[in-house]
């Protein structure tokens, strides 16, 4: 399987086509953007977040969870001298917290066992802990 986008920049602002839909990634005016859209770093925790949820769906099919839906609040910790090119000082992010509230009518156990396996499986999680990102999930049951 191969993912493809194609994207167009003009400053600050990106537009990317991704399957037939559009995504605007950009930056506030402060940062010299136009504020079209989400930053970059806000649009990387979207797609954690949305990623999460597709595998958790798949999983739940697979281990017979009566999942309802899920509401997650996810930030991320970065140090911004990276980006700006201080030597010794990561590009991206330290830290990420993923809190994810499952609406379920399953135990919490069966919650914490939906979680070990979406994290294993979620192709962002695993990008950002292959980069040494300090990843702190909490799922609960809501």
């Amino acid at each position: 399987m191969i993912e493809k986008i194609t994207a167009v920049s003009k400053g600050m602002n990106t537009e990317s086509l991704s399957h037939g839909h559009k995504i605007i990634i950009d930056e506030p005016a402060q940062m010299g953007g136009t504020d079209e859209g989400a930053n970059p770093l806000a649009t990387l925790l979207a797609s954690l977040a949305g990623c999460e949820n597709a595998i958790a769906n798949f999983v739940a099919k697979e281990i017979e969870f009566d999942l309802q839906g899920i509401e997650f609040t996810i930030n991320g910790e970065i140090d911004p001298n990276g980006m700006m090119g201080k030597e010794g000082v990561r590009p991206y992010f330290q830290k990420v917290n993923v809190e994810a509230q499952v609406q379920t009518s399953e135990t919490e156990e069966r919650v914490q066992e939906l979680q070990r396996i979406v994290d294993s499986r979620c192709p962002v999680y695993t990008t950002l802990e292959a980069a040494d990102v300090e990843m702190v999930a909490n799922w609960t049951k809501a």
